[in-house]
C-alpha cells in the first residue's frame, strides 16, 4: 500500500491515509506507549492554554531508556514509580483521536514542581482558569500536589485565586 501510494508511513509501525493529517499525537503514544503527555502537553490538550506546545512533553517511568524519543524531539520527563500513574486519562486530540494524559489537576501540579523554572505567562493563566472551572475538584488538586510534594505552592495559587 506504500508503494502504490495509498498509505504513507509516518515512523517505523505508524502509518496513516496518503491524503490524511498526522495526528503527531497519536504518533508519539503508538512510537511510546509507556509515556503520558505531560506539562504544556497536557494543559493543551485539556483546552487550558491556546499556545500549542514547540515540542511534545511526555512522562516516563525512571528506568525507562528515553534515547529513542528523544531522538524524537520529545521533550522527556521521568517520575518515580509510585506517582507515575496518578492522574492518568485519555484526552481527545484536536485530531479527535484519544491519547494518554494526565488530568487536569495533576498537569498543574506538575507545572509548579521545582524542577525546572515555571513559565509563569502559561501556569498563572491556567491557574485562574481552572479556579474558574465549575466541576473544578479542589480536594483532587491538593491530594495529588502532596503527593507530588507541591502543596504550598498549590495552596498559595489557589488561596490568591479563591
Amino acid at each position: 500500500m506504500v508503494k502504490s501510494g495509498e498509505l504513507e508511513r509516518v515512523q517505523r509501525g505508524v502509518y496513516c491515509l496518503a491524503d490524511a493529517w498526522e495526528d503527531e499525537f497519536l504518533s508519539a503514544q503508538l512510537r511510546f506507549p509507556k509515556g503520558v503527555f505531560s506539562d504544556g502537553t497536557a494543559l493543551f490538550l485539556h483546552g487550558f492554554t491556546d499556545r500549542t506546545p514547540f515540542s511534545l512533553t511526555m512522562t516516563f517511568p525512571r528506568s525507562y531508556r528515553a534515547t529513542k524519543a528523544r531522538e524524537a524531539s520529545i521533550e522527556v520527563r521521568t517520575c518515580a514509580d509510585d506517582v507515575l500513574d496518578l492522574g492518568v486519562c485519555n484526552v481527545r486530540t484536536p485530531y479527535g483521536n484519544d491519547v494518554r494524559a494526565y488530568d487536569l489537576e495533576r498537569t498543574l501540579c506538575d507545572l509548579v514542581r521545582g524542577q525546572r523554572v515555571v513559565d509563569v505567562q502559561i501556569v498563572n493563566p491556567a491557574m485562574k482558569a481552572y479556579a474558574r472551572k465549575k466541576g473544578k475538584s479542589l480536594s483532587k488538586l491538593f491530594e495529588y500536589a502532596r503527593a507530588l510534594g507541591v502543596e504550598k505552592k498549590v495552596r498559595n495559587y489557589m488561596e490568591v485565586l479563591l
